[in-house]
């Protein structure tokens, strides 16, 4: 089918030119005591590495990087210097939205930590000022599986999206047979860390 005979693509649906990737407070002293650690830092580079190969804009924070320390070093390498906050809620790094907006941005594919505070705290601010949010559901982690459980369950009815890192990959890809979907599939195909 010609792309003029198609129907236009669901307006549920990320695509790189209307979505940021948002990633909350991944730093070195709290995410040890996050469960699963391993795999949502592993989901989270590769939520990074996929949106730099497709030209999603990214953006994060740090909470409280005196008290929590810097951003984990694998993430930190790819993100560059992020701008420190002490609001749970991503609300007070606000330049960052507004910029984004400006660009012409209204939907946020969210992941970090922790899910119940940071994240949620987030996610419904951002809800409450119009934007779109998707919410990676592996990507981001609390210390006990119950914050995490109960918080994706309130943002979902307060009108997240949520998704996974892999639907995510192919979503912002679109389709198959380019060089940008070789590097997507090659990140897809990654085995996860063990423990």
């Amino acid at each position: 089918m010609t792309p003029d005979k198609m129907p236009p693509r669901s307006a549920e649906l990320m695509s790189v030119e209307d979505t940021a990737l948002l990633v909350i407070d991944v730093q070195e002293r709290l995410v040890p005591h996050i469960l699963d650690h391993p795999r949502i830092v592993w989901n989270i580079r590769r939520l990074i590495d996929a949106a730099k190969i497709l030209g999603v804009r990214i953006a994060g924070t740090e909470q409280y990087p005196k008290g929590l320390g810097p951003t984990v070093p694998i993430l930190a390498e790819r993100l560059g210097p992020l701008p420190e906050k002490l609001m749970f809620s991503c609300r007070e790094c606000w330049d960052l939205f507004s910029g984004l907006w400006k660009e012409g941005v209204r939907r946020l594919l969210v992941s970090g930590i922790e899910t119940h505070v940071c994240v949620q705290q987030t996610v419904l601010d951002m809800l409450a000022q119009g934007w779109s949010v998707y919410v990676a559901a592996d990507a981001m982690g609390s210390r006990y599986q119950i914050d995490h459980d109960v918080a994706l369950r309130r943002m979902e009815l307060a009108g997240a999206v949520l998704t996974t890192t892999e639907a995510t990959l192919f979503e912002w890809c679109v389709l198959a047979g380019t060089d940008q979907f070789k590097e997507i599939s090659r990140l897809a195909r990654e085995r996860p860390p063990s423990g």
